[in-house]
């Protein structure tokens, strides 16, 4: 079987680059696939992403060598197994609350006896070598999204998990679920309380010997979260990539046109 480039990231003493993926092509998965990450991550959850469109992305991704993760729509057996059979080399999972739900996520991801998956890797097979069965529970990476007050009272249950490789954090859920409105909603966060719970699920995932994630808006914040010792970052997206660069372009062209801010001069019927 073919080794994880998360695994190997993180055995070479690096902190893997993650991106994430929300548009379903499998063209713009190729694309950010030769930009140089770790790891490309498809989101299922909150991305326009079905699970045959996320195949292909799959199928895009291969020849570039990065590590294929899928964010999960929730924690459920079906989505999570089918997933890891169309390829996936790790599952990230949103709202894990509690140990208990931290097990039955690691059971899905787990064959027998570690877990429950169920044996049909019907693409990955071909993609990470006909040995999968053998070696799959050594080499995909499981992580539990902690996003809520509830599962930062419960996050020493979560990390003792077995089987479980790590935590990842959504800062804009987390900031909700710990102060409701009261701050901006969002990623790279700077409000002293957040802050502070965000180092906390770090230090104690470490302790418990398991990985950390955090997802980031910007290289800046990114840089500063590798800097604290988070071992995997995920940097912006393929919608913000997308909607920065041409708004930076179509902004760039006004300016040098004389146009600035102003509105769009459309052509009058018959001056084409």
């Amino acid at each position: 079987m073919k080794q994880n480039n998360l695994k190997t990231c993180w055995h070479d003493g690096r902190t893997v680059l993650n991106g994430w993926l929300s548009i379903a092509s499998a063209f713009s998965a190729e694309i950010m696939a030769e930009q140089g990450y770790d790891s490309l991550t498809i989101d299922l959850q909150h991305g326009f992403v079905g699970y045959e469109q996320a195949t292909h992305m799959l199928q895009a991704m291969r020849a570039s060598g990065v590590a294929p993760m899928v964010r999960v729509p929730w924690l459920e057996p079906g989505i999570i197994m089918k997933a890891l059979d169309a390829g996936a080399w790790g599952i990230i999972c949103p709202m894990v609350n509690t140990a208990e739900q931290a097990r039955t996520l690691v059971s899905c991801v787990r064959y027998p006896p570690g877990g429950s998956r169920s044996f049909g890797p019907t693409r990955v097979s071909f993609s990470a070598g006909q040995d999968y069965g053998q070696h799959a529970d050594e080499q995909v990476v499981c992580f539990a999204m902690i996003e809520t007050a509830e599962a930062l009272e419960n996050l020493e249950a979560i990390v003792a998990t077995p089987g479980l490789d790590g935590v990842y954090i959504g800062p804009a859920d987390l900031t909700l679920g710990l102060t409701g409105r009261k701050y901006r909603t969002g990623f790279d966060r700077t409000e002293p309380e957040i802050v502070d719970a965000i180092k906390h699920i770090l230090h104690t995932a470490h302790r418990a010997g398991k990985k950390a994630g955090l997802h980031n808006g910007s290289a800046a914040y990114a840089a500063k979260a590798a800097e604290w010792g988070f071992d995997l970052v995920t940097l912006s997206n393929d919608v913000q990539l997308l909607r920065s660069a041409a708004a930076a372009s179509v902004q760039q062209f006004r300016e040098l046109n004389g146009v600035g801010s102003q509105s769009r001069q459309y052509a009058q019927p018959g001056g084409y």
